[in-house]
């Protein structure tokens, strides 16, 4: 029995210590698959509870005309429903625009760039393609869309943020006020937002996916004007970290995924921000030509990252099924390396995220509570059964045979 504690706002201040370190470390793992059809071996791994979350991809999209969405529909119910103990992230980077999985080429609706959103004179453009990506989102069973991007368009030489025209505008307050008119219709639909790429990438002059993206002398703190007035107005579901290096925040030169001073010091105790932060891409060339596969899994962890991606869709990246991640982890803290706190940590907020819903997260607790009592009740007469059948019984006096029948038996005996 797993029981869930939850207090004002409905948060998860405690877990019952019964959950299983395994089962806790499972949803700290997001993982991507290969083609347009459910993988066996990552259905093994979330049925098993060594993946919690996964991501989709447009290769993941099956091609079927005039029927895309019934199949990728009939393929994120079969993942979803393997899920034994907790809901499934199922999440995607629907942007729009040039970061737009679903496009109208597969019947899906159409979508534009949040820059082409942030240069229309009033907020309806905003408001209609959010809410149409939300609706198709939450039709699809996806139930996590890692957008807005609300990276400031700085840099012009910017190739992947201000070129691909995914940031809503150069003006703080600018992009969160569309921002927030971009996450209100998600909220409505059941959709998580995950805001990125914190700290802020809108200033760089390379792009983390090809290798190290050093902002130190072209960040500025206005950056952090979005995330600070979001997570303020309690509209930040979920922030993704980014792989930049900023010796501004954390002189080591460590990329923001790894960097406690980014994630922990300055995210979670500067700013207050209390929910979970998904690592970008692992796969990405700024971490995993810099750093070996376990010591960035160690540094993400130990710097408050709660769900590490791994999109296995990065060429030239070795494929990382959820298993390996799951055995490193584990070894992390069977180690002493990683502590069993600072998984429950990073268990409770996701679990929190997983059952945001408040009718959802109060039939939970209901239902759990009832199943608890069912089973206490079951325990109790089983331990009372125990005890009646160890009292010893006094041996019953055989009653004497009556003369006739005890000649009968002896006459038999004689036969």
């Amino acid at each position: 029995m797993i029981l869930i504690f939850f207090a004002s706002g409905l948060q998860a201040q405690q877990t019952n210590t019964m959950i299983d370190l395994d089962v806790k470390i499972g949803q700290m793992i997001l993982v991507g698959f290969p083609k347009a059809e459910v993988d066996q071996a990552v259905l093994n791994e979330i049925q098993s509870g060594k993946v919690g979350s996964i991501i989709l991809f447009e290769k993941n999209v099956p091609v079927k005309k005039n029927s895309s969405y019934a199949a990728l529909k009939k393929m994120t119910w079969t993942y979803a429903k393997a899920a034994p103990l907790f809901p499934l992230l199922i999440s995607i980077d629907q942007e729009g625009g040039k970061v737009n999985r679903l496009k109208d080429k597969y019947g899906f609706t159409r979508s534009i760039t949040e820059q082409e959103m942030g240069r229309s004179k009033n907020l309806d453009s905003v408001r209609f393609y959010a809410e149409a990506t939300a609706a198709t989102l939450a039709g699809l069973g996806i139930n996590v869309n890692f957008a807005p991007v609300v990276d400031l368009a700085v840099n012009k030489d910017n190739t992947v943020i201000y070129k691909a025209g995914r940031s809503f505008s150069a003006d703080p307050d600018s992009v969160t006020m569309l921002a927030a008119e971009y996450i209100r219709p998600n909220a409505k639909y059941g959709v998580i937002n995950v805001l990125k790429h914190f700290p802020g990438h809108g200033s760089s002059t390379t792009d983390s996916h090809f290798g190290v993206a050093d902002v130190t002398n072209s960040w500025t703190e206005k950056e952090l004007i979005p995330y600070q007035r979001l997570i303020a107005a309690g509209k930040v579901d979920a922030i993704m970290s980014a792989h930049i290096v900023n010796r501004k925040l954390d002189p080591r030169g460590l990329p923001g995924t790894l960097s406690s001073r980014m994630v922990d010091s300055l995210l979670r105790k500067q700013m207050f921000y209390e929910g979970v932060v998904f690592s970008d891409d692992m796969h990405m060339q700024a971490i995993s030509k810099q750093y070996g596969l376990e010591e960035s899994i160690k540094l993400a962890i130990l710097a408050g990252v709660d769900i590490l991606c791994f999109s296995n869709n990065v060429v030239e990246s070795e494929q990382v099924p959820g298993t390996r991640v799951h055995a490193i982890i584990r070894s992390l803290v069977d180690r002493g390396i990683i502590s069993p706190e600072r998984i429950d940590q990073s268990f409770n907020r996701i679990i929190k995220l997983k059952f945001k819903d408040r009718q959802a997260s109060e039939e939970l607790l209901k239902n759990q509570l009832d199943g608890m009592r069912r089973e206490l009740d079951e325990l109790k007469k089983a331990n009372e059964e125990v005890k009646k059948s160890e009292v010893k019984e006094e041996p019953k006096k055989e009653t004497p045979l009556p003369a006739e029948e005890s000649g009968k038996k002896k006459k038999k005996k004689k036969s």
